[in-house]
């Protein structure tokens, strides 16, 4: 099984892929870990890149997010089924998403869109306060920095709806609700 969480930051789509993964035992891949990864760990320009983005609140080009997970769908543990968060984010991330795992011969079975409001994604993010990357004393859910993403996921957010919609794999789940309550949902759609 292939499953997308797709929704603003501080919706739970990580919660909800935690939850997911042990129900299931499929890997979770996100773009978040793969960024942090190659900030922390990559030398080279991808590394770099990674590095400057965090700083900077953005999120990572296309071309090098395309990068990171051409690297990340070859491994081992994503050839049977995963589930992803934090990727695709905008409809060129969806469509290279699709072509990339054809070539595996699989699909993206469902997309779980945790619809949250942007104020209380807003209020979620502050309170977590996470740093950019470990090693860092940087804030990476600085005021700024979270609303500069946000602003940033709005602009994608109804193109990737409409696209994974038109391919008949989105479930909507209202993640303002009890982490039992979006589980719940969630699993009803699974089995």
């Amino acid at each position: 099984m292939h499953i997308v969480f797709f929704g603003p930051e501080g919706s739970g789509k990580g919660t909800q892929a935690k939850l997911l993964a042990e129900a299931t035992h499929l890997p979770i891949l996100t773009s978040g870990d793969l960024v942090r990864d190659a900030a922390t760990n990559d030398k080279g320009i991808i590394g770099e890149v990674c590095r400057e983005s965090l700083a900077e609140g953005k999120y990572v080009a296309d071309s090098e997010m395309f990068v990171l997970w051409k690297w990340r769908l070859k491994e081992e543990d994503a050839k049977g089924g995963w589930i992803m968060d934090g990727f695709p984010r905008n409809v060129e991330q969806a469509k290279f998403l699709d072509d990339k795992i054809d070539k595996y011969g699989y699909r993206v079975e469902k997309v779980f869109y945790l619809n949250l409001s942007e104020e209380e994604s807003y209020r979620r993010l502050i309170k977590r306060g996470r740093t950019l990357h470990d090693g860092s004393t940087e804030l990476h859910d600085s005021p700024e920095r979270i609303k500069n993403r946000l602003a940033i996921y709005k602009e994608g957010e109804k193109d990737v709806l409409e696209y994974y919609r038109q391919k008949g794999v989105l479930t909507e789940i209202n993640a303002d609700q009890s982490i039992e309550e979006v589980h719940k949902e969630i699993m009803r759609h699974v089995q």
